[in-house]
């Protein structure tokens, strides 16, 4: 995950990698082998959990992002074409990522 999370700070982008576990029968050494029910199953009831942890993520993000922090400027660096060599057909494609820089 370290390259997406490069490229996500250097777009300003907040990213986290959440990783939810099916069946552990594969390491645990003293436990009976599960079957693709009860991963379908636990998997089903981590897709509730996944739902949840976003909502909360959207409800509670903007309280939780200190003004500080300087993640909230790394596009400030990012782009190093100067403004001249920049297409407007480049600019469109990244606008939504970039707009607030790729004027500059």
């Amino acid at each position: 995950n370290m390259p997406e999370a490069k490229l996500a700070r250097e777009a300003e982008i907040r990213y986290a990698s959440v990783s939810m576990i099916t069946d552990f029968d594969c390491w645990h050494p003293d436990h009976e082998n599960v079957d693709v029910e009860q991963i379908i199953k636990v998997l089903l009831g981590n897709a509730e959990k996944a739902k949840v942890m976003i909502k909360n993520l959207i409800d509670n993000f903007e309280e939780y992002i200190d003004p500080r922090d300087p993640a909230n400027n790394c596009l400030d660096v990012a782009i190093i074409t100067s403004l001249e060599k920049r297409t407007q057909k480049t600019i469109d494609k990244l606008k939504t990522v970039a707009g607030r820089v790729l004027n500059k």
